[in-house]
C-alpha cells in the first residue's frame, strides 16, 4: 500500500478504503468510483491516492477483469484536481519529491494495467484530475457546458507534475500541449474533443454506460494518430527550435522573468516526446520541487485561496445561498453602464438599459451584439443561446416597466445630486425589496441612502473598466446597508463571473484610494523630466500588467483628474494632486478615448508602437529648471511606496476585513503584481522596517520635501512603524493586534 505518512494534509484522514468504491456490475468489468466522505467535491489528496492505490492492487490481482472505468460520484463531479491546501503548506523539498514520484508510480501502474482503462469524466476536470485521466487508455467526457478540462497549474506557479507535462504532448502534439499548459486554459468539452484531449463525448446520463462499453470492447476505441506530425514536428530538432523561440518570446511578454513555471513547462513539454516515462517522472519531480517550495507559487496560491474565500460573501450566515436574480435594470448607457448591462444579459439576466441618448443606446446594442457574435464564432455559444443573449438586453429612453426587476444599477455621471435623483426614480418604479446599486467610484453610498425609501437596500456595486475583463467588484456598504443586501449583491457578482470584496464607505473605497497616489506620483515624475515610457517599462518589469501612464490613458485623463479631486477632498493634503493633468487635458487629449494622452492612440497597433508622450506639444509640461536624476530602483520605489503608504492607512481604517481580502483587491483591482502576492504580502516580504526606511528617504528628497504638508504621503503610517519596531507582518496580525 502507498505510504502517505509523510504526505501533507493527512491529518484527520478518513479510514482506508472509504474514499473509493469498487463496483462490479458485470463479469469482467470494474468501476472505480471516487467518493470521499470528507469532501463535498472529490480531490486527489493523500487519502484518495492511498485508496486508488489499494483498488488498483486489488484489480491487478484479479485476472478476470478486462475493463476498468474511473469515474466520480456523479456525472458532473469527477475530481477537482490536486490538494491545493497541501501545496500551500508544504515546504520540505524531500516531501514534495517523494510525493510526486509516488504519484507517478501510481499513475504508471494505471497506464500499464492489463485491463482496458477508461476515464469517464464530467464537470471540472482540472490539473491532477486530467492527469490521472491521461494515464488511462481513453477518456470519455460529458457533452455538457459544466465540463471544463485542462491543466491550469502554471496559474498557480507550478507545472503539471503528475504526468501531464509529458503525456499531453504525446497525445495531442507539442504545439497544442504547449498552448494548453502555458495558458492554463480549461477547455469546454467540444473544444477538448477537437484538440484530441478527450476521445469521446456523450450525454451525462449515458456517461458510465458508454465508458463501460468502451472498457469491455463493445465500442471501438478511436484514438486520433499524430502520424507524420510526430516526426516532423514533435521530434524534429529544427521544429522544436522554432517553437521554443516563439513560445519564449510569448512568455517573456507576459511573465517578464517573474514567473518561473512557464519557462520550466516549456522545456519539459518540448523534450517530452523523446523521454521515457521514468525519465519524464524524474524531470517533472525536479521541476515540481523547485516551484512548489518557491515564493511565487505560495503567493499565487494565497491569491487563489483569497478569491475562493471571497465567494463565501455570497452565502448567508447559515450557509444558504440567495435566490438567483432573474431581471435587472441599468441606468446610464455610457461605457460602464453599457458594459454592465451587456454582462448581465450575457450571464442570463433579462436587462433593460436606460439612457436619455438614443445614440448611446444604439451603440450599447451594437456592442452587445458584436460581443455575442464573437462568442458564437468561437463556439462559446450555440446559435440559439446567442440569440437569447441578444434578446435579453432591451433599451429605453425613459425609466419604467421595471417593476419585476430584482436589481438596478445606476451608472450615470459622478455627481451626487444626479445619482440621488436616479436612485429615487428607481425606488418609485421597483418593488420595496428590490436592490438599488450605485456604480460610483468615489461618492458616498451613505449620502445616497439619505431620503431614499428603504435605504437598507442601497449599496455600492463598483465595477472596473473594462467591465467584462476586470475580475473585481467592490461591494460598498453604506451606514444603513443591510447584511442581506450585501449577501445578495455578492451572489450576483459571483453569478456574473466576478470576485466580490466588501469595503467600507470611505472616499475612493479601496482600489481607487490606492491608485490615486500611485498615478499622481507617476505624473509628478513626468513633470520633473522622467520619461513616461521609462516609468511604464519599469513598472511592467516590476509585475504590473501595464505602466501608470498607459493606465491613465486607458482610464481617461478627465476621469483620473476627477477621482484625484475627490480623494483630495476626502483625505486632505497628502492626496493633493499635481496640477499637470488639468493643464494637459483638452477635448482632443483625454487618453485613449480621444486618440491622444500620454501616448498617441491614433496610429494602428499598440500605443507603444506609436508616438510616445514626449512630443513637442507636451514637452512644455515638464520642468525646464531641472531634470530629476533618479535610478530605476528609486523610480519604482517612488510610485510603489506611494501606494504602500496609503495602503497601510487603509488597512488601519479597516476598509476591508482581512489582509487576504486586501491583497486580493490589490491584485484583481489595481493589477498589483500577482507573483508578489498582493500589496501587504509585498510589504511583509520586504519588511516593514525596510519600507519605513525607504519612505523616510523619499520624503527627504528635495522634490518631495518642498511639497510641505503634501509630503505626508511618505510619512509611514503608525501601523507600519509598529510592525517595523517589533518585526511583525500584516499577515501575522490578529484582530486584537491590528
Amino acid at each position: 500500500m502507498m505510504d502517505i505518512s509523510r504526505f501533507p494534509g493527512i491529518e484527520n484522514a478518513p479510514e482506508p478504503g472509504t474514499c473509493v468504491r469498487l463496483e462490479r456490475p458485470e463479469p469482467g468489468l470494474a468501476i472505480l468510483i471516487m467518493d470521499p466522505p470528507h469532501r463535498s467535491f472529490p480531490v486527489l489528496d493523500a487519502p484518495m491516492l492511498r485508496d486508488i492505490d489499494a483498488a488498483l492492487t486489488e484489480l491487478e490481482a484479479d485476472t478476470s477483469i478486462t475493463g476498468i472505468v474511473l469515474t466520480g460520484r456523479r456525472a458532473d463531479q469527477f475530481l477537482a484536481g490536486a490538494d491545493v491546501e497541501a501545496i500551500a503548506t508544504v515546504t520540505d523539498p524531500g516531501i514534495v519529491r517523494d510525493a510526486v514520484l509516488m504519484v507517478h508510480e501510481l499513475f504508471g501502474r494505471l497506464e500499464s494495467m492489463r485491463a482496458r482503462t477508461i476515464a469517464a469524466v464530467g464537470g471540472p476536470v482540472p490539473g491532477g484530475a486530467f492527469e490521472i485521466s491521461l494515464a488511462c487508455d481513453a477518456i470519455v467526457a460529458t457533452d455538457d457546458k459544466k465540463t471544463r478540462i485542462g491543466l491550469p497549474e502554471t496559474q498557480l506557479g507550478i507545472i503539471p507534475g503528475w504526468g501531464g507535462s509529458h503525456r499531453l504532448p504525446k497525445r495531442v502534439g507539442v504545439p497544442t500541449a504547449l498552448d494548453a499548459i502555458l495558458t492554463g486554459r480549461l477547455y469546454p468539452a467540444k473544444k477538448a474533443k477537437r484538440l484530441g484531449m478527450v476521445d469521446r463525448l456523450t450525454k451525462k446520463e449515458y456517461l458510465v454506460r458508454v465508458a463501460s462499453d468502451m472498457a469491455m470492447g463493445r465500442e471501438r476505441l478511436r484514438r486520433r494518430s499524430r502520424g507524420w506530425k510526430t516526426w516532423m514536428v514533435d521530434r524534429n530538432p529544427l521544429a522544436r527550435f522554432v517553437i521554443s523561440n516563439q513560445a519564449t518570446k510569448q512568455i517573456d511578454r507576459k511573465a517578464h522573468g517573474n514567473y518561473p513555471a512557464p519557462y520550466r513547462a516549456l522545456d519539459i513539454v518540448l523534450n517530452a516526446p523523446s523521454k521515457t516515462r521514468q525519465e519524464a517522472a524524474r524531470i517533472e519531480a525536479e521541476g515540481t520541487v523547485e516551484l512548489v517550495t518557491g515564493k511565487v507559487c505560495k503567493n499565487l496560491v494565497s491569491i487563489y485561496f483569497a478569491s475562493e474565500a471571497a465567494k463565501k460573501a455570497a452565502q448567508f450566515a447559515d450557509g444558504s445561498a440567495p435566490p438567483r436574480m432573474r431581471a435587472g435594470a441599468v441606468v446610464g448607457g455610457g461605457v460602464m453602464g453599457a458594459g454592465i448591462a451587456s454582462l448581465m444579459a450575457d450571464r442570463g439576466l433579462h436587462v433593460r438599459l436606460f439612457d436619455l441618448s438614443q445614440s448611446a443606446l444604439d451603440a450599447a446594442t451594437i456592442t452587445h451584439r458584436k460581443d455575442v457574435d464573437k462568442k458564437r464564432k468561437r463556439r462559446r455559444y450555440q446559435p440559439h443561446e446567442a440569440n437569447r443573449a441578444i434578446d435579453r438586453l432591451e433599451v429605453s429612453l425613459s425609466i419604467g416597466a421595471i417593476a419585476a426587476a430584482d436589481v438596478a444599477v445606476e451608472a450615470v455621471a459622478e455627481v451626487l445630486e444626479v445619482k440621488h435623483k436616479v436612485l429615487g426614480q428607481l425606488a418609485q418604479e421597483m418593488a420595496d425589496d428590490a436592490i438599488l446599486c450605485t456604480n460610483t467610484s468615489s461618492l458616498s453610498v451613505t449620502a445616497m441612502q439619505a431620503g431614499t425609501p428603504n435605504p437598507e437596500r442601497v449599496v455600492g456595486m463598483h465595477f472596473f473598466n473594462p467591465v467584462k475583463q476586470m475580475p473585481l467588484v467592490e461591494i460598498v456598504r453604506g451606514e444603513q446597508t443591510s447584511d442581506e443586501t450585501v449577501t445578495k449583491i455578492a451572489a450576483l457578482s459571483v453569478a456574473l463571473g466576478k470576485t466580490p470584496v466588501v469595503t467600507r464607505d470611505v472616499p475612493g473605497f479601496l482600489v481607487n484610494r490606492l491608485l490615486g497616489p500611485y498615478l499622481d506620483e507617476a505624473v509628478r515624475l513626468f513633470v520633473e523630466g522622467i520619461s513616461p515610457l521609462r516609468v511604464d517599462r519599469l513598472m511592467v518589469r516590476f509585475g504590473m500588467p501595464m505602466g501608470p501612464f498607459t493606465l491613465l490613458d486607458e482610464v481617461g485623463l478627465d476621469i483620473a483628474a476627477h477621482a484625484a479631486k475627490s480623494l483630495h477632498e476626502g483625505y486632505g493634503e497628502r492626496m493633493a494632486p499635481t496640477e499637470a493633468l488639468l493643464g494637459m487635458m483638452g477635448p482632443d487629449r483625454l487618453g485613449k478615448k480621444s486618440g491622444a494622452g500620454f501616448y498617441d492612440h491614433r496610429r494602428k497597433g499598440r500605443a507603444r508602437k506609436g508616438a510616445p508622450m514626449l512630443m513637442e506639444d507636451l514637452s512644455g509640461y515638464q520642468s525646464s529648471s531641472r531634470a530629476m536624476r533618479m535610478s530605476d530602483v528609486e523610480i519604482v520605489e517612488r510610485v510603489v511606496l506611494a501606494m504602500v503608504g496609503e495602503g497601510a492607512r487603509a488597512f488601519e481604517d479597516r476598509v476591508v476585513a482581512t489582509p487576504a481580502e486586501f491583497d486580493l483587491a490589490t491584485v484583481f483591482g489595481t493589477g498589483f503584481a500577482p507573483f508578489r502576492g498582493g500589496l501587504l504580502k509585498y510589504v511583509d516580504s520586504v519588511g516593514a522596517g525596510n519600507i519605513c526606511e525607504r519612505m523616510d528617504a523619499h520624503r527627504a528628497m528635495a522634490d518631495v520635501a518642498e511639497r510641505g504638508a503634501a509630503a505626508e504621503r511618505f510619512e509611514p503610517a503608525e501601523i507600519l512603524r509598529r510592525l517595523a519596531g517589533d518585526g511583525g507582518t500584516f499577515h501575522g496580525l490578529t484582530d486584537s493586534s491590528a
